[in-house]
């Protein structure tokens, strides 16, 4: 990375047969992120259920906001007069912001992509939208988030070679035009790879982000219905050729034991809503596994939730605790619930960090593999 750039990178340590596994610090201009490092997703400027002093509680040094969401409700407009996203959530850490591709492209009878941009209707009132590269750097800059995404393309896991092709090279002019609109000193701009499930066309795409010289880069496309094989291979392509020096961000992958296989394969940041939208379901992850807590056998529970587990809730409230607040449909269970699950990613975060200087990061994927055979 240059030396004036906003967000700075630095390799600690590789540790002893890590293989691409590497921790790592994140500098930016509203703190330090070790890395590895999982970012809780706070869709519309909150992670549910949680302030943002919990959420720190939780051990999360970053978090995710998103652009279509934010730019949609309240509007950038309104975020802007609060001088960015962080001081309108209260949150003083680093964000992270998505372009609004992927929701835009999850939207598949609400829009209308082409070369220059996407239309599609809101969610919430139907109303007509276009969406461009320089419109999404733009929301972007006004949210004023530490890393901004450029606006990509996100085609399905069975999309045909042709089809990823297209997308492909979509996606290398759209990043070439968002590269031209970003003149943010104080938010980094990272490139995100496509290429489907064909491993020329990941190294392609990624030698043509590469040549643009972003200063960190996504691993799109992902998490979108592939199997956990085809998703080990892409990361085990891409963890060739990615420049060693920069960060490389998984997008939307969250079961521990897949984070564990990323970073294994060099990969230092990953986002997902799976411990935030579980807790809402009222399953948590313990080291037993996930214990969902709507079941019978907890309301005579003393337990805690995880008696590893170091986080407020688990020093203070017993399983039969809240069993009953899920029972009496009590909010206070969501906000246990999603602070339990976070901090749980979090203890893994620290325990992935130690594991890659010692040596034990084999033994640690074992573990998860055996605790997801338990879910």
């Amino acid at each position: 990375m240059k030396p004036d750039a906003p967000v700075s990178f630095e390799i600690v340590s590789k540790g002893p047969d890590a293989g691409h596994a590497r921790v790592g610090v994140l500098k930016t201009p509203h703190g330090i992120i070790p890395t590895p490092a999982f970012m809780p997703v706070g869709t519309q400027g909150t992670v549910k259920g949680l302030t943002p002093e919990l959420l720190r509680q939780t051990g999360s040094s970053i978090c995710l906001g998103n652009t279509y969401h934010l730019y949609l409700r309240p509007g950038s407009d309104i975020i802007r007069l609060h001088g960015g996203l962080h001081e309108f959530m209260g949150w003083p850490g680093p964000i992270l912001t998505d372009s609004g591709g992927f929701q835009v492209f999850s939207l598949a009878n609400l829009r209308k992509v082409d070369d220059e941009g996407v239309d599609f209707r809101s969610h919430i009132d139907g109303s007509l939208h276009r969406l461009t590269p320089e419109l999404s750097v733009a929301i972007q800059q006004a949210l004023g988030s530490d890393i901004a995404m450029c606006f990509d393309e996100c085609p399905p896991a069975d999309a045909s070679r042709s089809a990823i092709l297209i997308s492909m090279a979509r996606t290398t002019a759209w990043a070439d035009r968002c590269l031209q609109a970003h003149d943010s000193d104080k938010q980094a701009l990272f490139g995100i790879i496509q290429g489907g499930l064909f491993d020329d066309l990941r190294i392609q795409h990624a030698n043509e982000l590469i040549d643009m010289d972003f200063p960190g880069y996504a691993i799109g496309g992902l998490s979108v219905g592939e199997t956990q094989g085809d998703r080990v291979r892409i990361l085990d392509v891409l963890s060739e050729i990615l420049p060693v020096e920069k960060p490389r961000y998984l997008m939307g992958v969250g079961r521990p034991i897949d984070i564990v296989e990323a970073v294994e394969r060099g990969v230092d940041m990953m986002d997902c809503v799976l411990p935030t939208r579980n807790a809402r379901m009222s399953t948590v992850y313990t080291g037993e596994g996930r214990l969902n807590l709507r079941n019978t056998q907890y309301r005579s529970d003393l337990l805690p939730l995880d008696d590893r587990c170091d986080g407020f809730c688990c020093q203070h409230f017993s399983r039969a605790y809240i069993s009953h607040l899920i029972h009496a449909k009590e909010l206070l269970a969501h906000t246990i619930l999603t602070f339990h699950n976070l901090r749980h990613f979090q203890r893994l975060m620290t325990e992935i960090r130690t594991a890659i200087v010692d040596g034990s990061l084999a033994q640690l994927r074992t573990r998860e593999e055996k605790l997801e055979k338990k879910r």
